[in-house]
């Protein structure tokens, strides 16, 4: 899951249709198929050469003009006039721009950890589905001689996909809004959806990793009596809402592909509206509510900055209603998946908060003590409003 309580607040030529990306032969240099699994244990067999890497003096991993050059050489998108590197997103996993004879498109080298071939067939599966069905999203360019949407050379995955130029999220209602609808649009679009790859499940919901988290979390504040009763607000807080979901029906839900990861940072945006959806990493099935719930919740948090005991404890009510509305404009929510949605937040933010802290002692570059301080807050005022909330969509 994003970072996305340390950014609460916080890709134009289509590709040719002969040529469409195929994401069941990724190697561009060897015959094995995506399921041939001595194929991906060679991957990450050499994935070590490929992470070490050269990295930027702000600690950004950057794709070296070697390297560029012999990636670069399996794509025909003309003569290349310029290229700048693209500092976004994970540090790990960096990025180029290109300006072409054919336009401009971002390359992407798979961050270390992220190369199964599987897992990334089973994303670039549903992206060329969504792009054949006018979703917007950066459309995947496929490699001259195979037509392989990704591209292995030296261990390293690589990605080449159009550059759709856009404005960050920006709290517009009318943003907030689109965003609800084309969450919407992406479940409808992929309701019957099939793929041959291996489909991931699990969540935020439930999980028992979350439960193993606070005990990591204490250990990190190892005698803090105040942090211990902390984490015991929030793991019971969290098993609260884990079951005042599946009382609403969860459970009975039938699962289908969802984003996962639907936050205003994997957005484009021009015109307060949504231009391009991007980073289907998280994607997997899922009852769709779990979807449009986090999605709630990232689009309605308050943050501030970096002192945050100063960060309110209620979310921006308008703009929760307003992504629900624009939900429903599309795909109707059902009154028991509006009742589990407020749950469902709680779970969420616990689950966006525990992971970090347990594995560092912090939430990016905050202090973990006081983030977990805050997010208390911010869950008894959830726990306090859930049915005001379910009525505010509903009225």
């Amino acid at each position: 899951m994003a970072d996305t309580m340390a950014h609460p607040l916080v890709h134009d030529p289509a590709p040719s249709q002969s040529s469409q990306p195929s994401p069941s032969n990724p190697q561009a240099s060897a015959p094995a198929s995506v399921s041939d699994n001595a194929a991906r244990k060679s991957t990450h067999k050499h994935a070590s050469s490929a992470a070490a890497r050269k990295s930027s003096g702000d600690g950004y991993d950057i794709i070296d003009r070697n390297e560029l050059a012999i990636v670069m050489s399996h794509f025909d998108i003309g003569i290349i006039e310029a290229l700048d590197d693209f500092p976004r997103g994970s540090r790990r996993a960096p990025k180029v721009v290109l300006k072409s004879s054919e336009g401009r498109f971002l390359l992407k080298r798979r961050a270390k950890g992220r190369e199964d071939h599987n897992k990334v067939a089973f994303c670039h599966d549903i992206q060329n589905a969504l792009a054949a069905k006018q979703f917007p999203l950066p459309h995947l360019i496929a490699t001259r001689d195979t037509h392989s949407s990704m591209l292995v050379h030296d261990g390293a995955v690589y990605e080449l996909f159009e550059f759709i130029p856009g404005e960050p999220y920006n709290q517009a209602l009318e943003g907030t809004f689109d965003a609800g609808r084309v969450l919407a649009l992406y479940h409808k679009l992929l309701e019957d959806f099939e793929t041959p790859f291996d489909t991931p499940k699990g969540s935020y919901h439930g999980a028992d990793a979350v439960e193993k988290g606070f005990d990591r979390v204490l250990r990190h504040f190892a005698g803090r009596k105040e942090i211990a009763g902390i984490c015991r607000f929030l793991l019971d807080s969290y098993r609260h809402a884990r079951d005042s979901a599946d009382d609403a029906g969860l459970k009975e839900w039938p699962d289908q592909i969802v984003h996962g990861d639907w936050h205003p940072g994997n957005m484009l945006f021009r015109q307060k509206k949504v231009i391009a959806v991007i980073d289907y990493d998280s994607a997997r099935a899922l009852p769709r509510v779990v979807d449009s719930a986090n999605g709630a919740l990232q689009f309605s948090i308050l943050g501030g900055g970096d002192d945050v005991s100063k960060w309110p404890d209620y979310i921006d009510e308008t703009r929760f209603k307003r992504f629900l509305r624009g939900y429903d404009e599309v795909n109707l929510l059902s009154e028991a998946e509006l009742r589990a949605t407020p749950w469902l937040m709680i779970e969420a933010l616990i689950a966006e908060a525990v992971f970090p802290i347990a594995a560092t002692g912090q939430f990016g570059k905050l202090e973990g003590a006081g983030f977990l301080n805050m997010v208390q807050r911010k869950i008894v005022w959830l726990q306090k409003n859930a049915d005001r909330l379910v009525d505010l969509v509903k009225s």
